[in-house]
């Protein structure tokens, strides 16, 4: 293997998992530190800075930095990163004063059709820069499906509008309650630069089987639902409840319908539990109130006496696979079963509606009905419409939407200032010591054995009967530092110098999980089997030193390394360094500030 080069960004952001894993590259393990230190408020703008909506984020992420945290390799569960976050939203003081300062109107104009979390990010991101951005929505309050979707008892609405107001802080034009017919109107305005459009997945599927249309009344979309129990249009369903579907909507519609009136609430689903798209702590908050999930049974009738609705005959289905590995539900045999009921809520999925986007505009659609998007710089087939968030690429979580309204705003920045929008700037990287003395360091990174903590809840005798009392209350200061000093420090990086190194092999024999190994260079397939412990995942890389004086190499599997620093504290040399690596991901507006 040729020696490693960390000369650009990607070396050492992959070993900060957590970080390489959020889509909008937040430091986690910096805002953590932070939050051990009591530092609430500058915990909060990293956050801020990258993800936007930290409070709103803290409560109803998906998480994906979780299953990538490097405590997860030590024990079972991994730091909670996203209750943290919301740790340092419940605790910073005022932060308006580090907001930024939006500069003199740059004579550019950009219209955002809707007012979700991808158009909001692109908001916050060019109106500082001297845009004048225009957010149409037909909503009377901006958030999106943040506010229309998710339930109180998850998300406070105060949290929506502090986090919101922010933005719209920014001397942004908000037009709520002008909802946009036509794409070829607003172009045919020459205001705007720009269009973005950001109106997420507002769709939800349809189920068409037999009564559908007789029970009609009783058989509801779930995001729809949803959307009128947000605004009070709807406070009570009925006593007996089913929820058709597995994802995270069928989860808040179920969770619900517990709070207006649901006693008996089931959840039916046609896979597996463990094939389910909702997130594992949904699941487990559904059944912490007392909500079955039941599986493998496929919806074909729904019943009705003279259009009221009685219930639903489902099929019993099991799962089969082929010599692909490929999974087929087949019918099982077994009689089909019929659950009666007063209500059913469908969450089967969520598309997106474009009939608002004319066909002859030279903007292009897929056979599925999709705009055809570029995946990195989001712009459409016509040069100056670009989407992001749900409307780009289909339903993901709020995070998703951010890291694509970020990069949309790069590209419409350029776009707007006549440059390439394929000219993506790098990120800027530093790497600082962290050296004190001989050996001394200034980050603590004692390894320990804690155990995950839980997030306190509320009462469920309490929590069922107020649709808008939130259900979790967050770790206090205590728990909070308890959990936050579980985090490893991944971005505190072991640096290796080959030129000092008299490979006298104490950093091998100090390793408490045989990371690293001296030994005869070879092809990597090989050298991963040779090590001191096997290296078998392929995805995380090995960082290799060039030709030492005996004509071995250093290696180090970055997969099991534990960030601990003992390998530079025993070096004799200092032929080990531990350097804290910062990525600075370039925004709209910015140079990369490699330093």
């Amino acid at each position: 293997m040729q020696r490693t080069s960390t000369d650009g960004p990607d070396y050492f952001h992959k070993v900060v998992d957590c970080q390489w894993a959020c889509p909008a590259h937040t430091p986690v393990p910096e805002y953590i530190r932070l939050i051990a230190d009591g530092r609430y408020s500058d915990a909060y703008m990293v956050n801020w800075r990258s993800n936007v909506f930290p409070g709103i984020l803290g409560r109803t992420c998906d998480r994906p930095c979780e299953p990538a945290c490097r405590r997860g390799r030590v024990e079972d569960e991994p730091v909670a990163i996203c209750r943290l976050k919301r740790v340092a939203a419940d605790n910073k003081t005022d932060i308006t004063a580090f907001l930024p300062q939006v500069a003199p109107r740059n004579g550019k104009t950009v219209a955002l059709v809707g007012a979700g979390p991808a158009a909001l990010t692109v908001a916050r991101d060019l109106a500082p820069l001297g845009y004048h951005v225009v957010v149409f929505d037909g909503d009377a309050k901006a958030g999106g499906m943040i506010r229309r979707q998710i339930p109180r008892f998850r998300l406070p609405e105060e949290v929506i509008d502090e986090e919101v107001g922010y933005i719209t802080g920014l001397g942004i034009d908000m037009r709520l309650g002008q909802r946009i017919d036509s794409l070829k109107s607003l172009l045919q305005d020459e205001t705007y630069d720009a269009v973005f459009v950001g109106t997420g997945a507002p769709r939800g599927r349809d189920l068409d089987l037999p009564g559908r249309k007789e029970a009609a009344a009783n058989i509801h979309i779930g995001i729809d639902w949803l959307s009128s129990v947000a605004f009070e249009h709807v406070e009570r369903i009925g006593k007996r409840v089913i929820v058709l579907g597995g994802g995270n909507t069928a989860m808040d519609c179920c969770r619900t319908s517990r709070r207006l009136g649901g006693e008996d609430v089931k959840v039916i689903v046609r896979s597996g539990f463990d094939e389910m798209k909702a997130s594992p702590w949904e699941k487990e908050d559904a059944l912490h109130e007392d909500i079955p999930i039941l599986n493998f049974l496929v919806p074909k009738e729904f019943t009705h006496d003279n259009g009221r609705l009685t219930g639903v005959i489902f099929e019993k289905v099991v799962a089969q696979f082929d010599e692909s590995g490929r999974r087929k539900l087949v019918a099982s045999g077994e009689p089909d079963q019929h659950f009666e009921c007063d209500d059913v809520l469908v969450a089967v999925g969520q598309e997106n509606a474009f009939p608002w986007i004319e066909r002859d505009l030279g903007l292009d659609f897929d056979e599925w009905g999709m705009p055809k998007v570029d995946e990195v710089t989001f712009q459409s087939t016509l040069p100056k419409v670009f989407f992001g968030g749900d409307s780009a690429f289909g339903p993901k979580n709020i995070i998703w939407a951010v890291a694509q309204g970020h990069d949309a705003a790069i590209s419409i920045d350029r776009f707007c200032q006549d440059q390439d929008v394929r000219d993506r700037p790098p990120p800027g990287t530093t790497m600082v010591s962290q050296k004190m003395g001989i050996h001394e360091w200034s980050y603590d990174n004692d390894i320990s054995n804690d155990l995950r903590h839980r997030v306190p809840l509320r009462g469920k005798d309490e929590s069922l009967k107020n649709v808008k009392l939130e259900v979790e209350l967050g770790f206090d200061l205590q728990l909070g530092l308890a959990e936050a000093q579980r985090c490893l420090n991944c971005d505190v990086q072991t640096v290796f110098a080959e030129p000092i190194c008299i490979e006298c092999d104490a950093c091998v024999d100090i390793c408490p999980v045989d990371a690293i190994t001296f030994t005869a260079n070879g092809e990597e397939g090989d050298l991963r089997m040779r090590l001191s412990a096997p290296a078998l995942n392929l995805t995380q890389d090995l960082y290799v030193s060039g030709e030492l004086k005996t004509g071995r190499v250093m290696v180090k599997d970055e997969d099991v390394c534990l960030h601990c620093g003992l390998c530079a504290e025993r070096c004799p040399t200092g032929a080990w360094d531990m350097q804290q690596f910062t990525l600075e991901m370039t925004h709209a507006g910015e140079k990369p500030c490699a330093r």
